[in-house]
């Protein structure tokens, strides 16, 4: 009997091997590795160096590049996760009603979802948004000429990103979908007949019911918002401009690794946005206590 549950014990180590060897060569060990790194100077080619705090003092102290693209991030995220999240909602909440081709619209919406980090959409956002691009030749075709790069004016271009981003509402709108299903009829039946009107339903049932899909999809989103990368890459041509107006911090980190391939310092630079985003998700779950219904409650 001893010896079958040690051959139990055995298959059991060697189907979680895999994982746990994956896990410890592919993530634990280079996170790791980037923290002794982020102390040092390294460049790839030769040994790393060892500074201490240096890396750290530089980025608060000397570097303007980390203020300004510090700027930038938090003005596309404030811009772009809001946006992305209401449209989510309203789509998903017209979805929620319609009885035909439900399946098709739901497709439709949610494919920029899967589409719309690459390169290809990249590309084609920056032809859209030129200046012989659709959005100037629509503007023309309704008598207001303009001939303005969208892109390239300093004041429109870092909300040419947060467009895209709203564009791909359809990761979060499938989980709102998801959620207004999961509201009972019966509720908005009983407040119809105490006369509720359509605000006050929404108000007083579907956001309060929506609560915890909102703290759901309020964290991914600003997960993914921080880490964003490929449209202002592509969009910029890997500059972060005109004038550093899509200098999002992602890419400047990308900038100093594989560029000037100073790895200690794009290793410091990548660990600030770590506890930057470790501590805005804490935030955002220790408010959920204040605005977050659960329906039943455990004792």
């Amino acid at each position: 009997m001893r010896k079958l549950r040690d051959n139990e014990h055995i298959t059991g180590y060697v189907f979680t091997a895999p994982f746990v060897l994956g896990f410890l060569i592919f993530t634990l060990y280079p996170v790791l590795s980037s923290l002794y790194y982020s102390f040092t100077d390294y460049n790839l080619m030769e040994a790393p160096r060892w500074l201490g705090f240096d890396n750290y003092k530089r980025m608060f102290m000397d570097d303007e590049k980390v203020a300004k693209s510090f700027q930038v991030t938090f003005t596309y995220v404030l811009g772009s996760v809001p946006l992305r999240l209401i449209f989510a909602l309203l789509v998903a909440m017209v979805l929620n009603t319609a009885t035909r081709a439900v399946g098709l619209y739901r497709s439709a919406f949610y494919l920029p979802s899967l589409i719309g980090g690459s390169v290809a959409v990249s590309i084609m956002w920056q032809q859209i948004f030129g200046d012989k691009g659709l959005i100037n030749s629509f503007l023309t075709l309704i008598g207001i000429p303009s001939s303005t790069s969208w892109i390239g004016n300093p004041s429109t271009a870092l909300w040419t990103l947060i467009a895209l981003s709203t564009w791909q509402f359809g990761s979060s709108m499938i989980i709102f979908l998801a959620g207004l299903k999961n509201i009972p009829k019966d509720y908005y039946e009983a407040a119809s007949v105490d006369g509720a009107n359509a605000g006050r339903r929404f108000f007083n049932i579907t956001l309060p019911m929506l609560s915890p899909i909102i703290l759901f999809n309020l964290t991914l989103q600003t997960i993914s918002a921080f880490m964003t990368f490929t449209p202002a890459y592509i969009i910029s041509r890997g500059e972060g401009g005109p004038l550093d107006q899509t200098l999002l911090y992602s890419l400047y980190l990308y900038r100093k690794a594989f560029s000037h391939f100073e790895m200690g310092y794009a290793s410091a630079l990548a660990w600030i946005m770590l506890i930057i985003v470790g501590v805005l998700t804490m935030l955002i779950f220790k408010s959920s206590t204040r605005w977050v219904h659960y329906e039943t409650k455990g004792d």
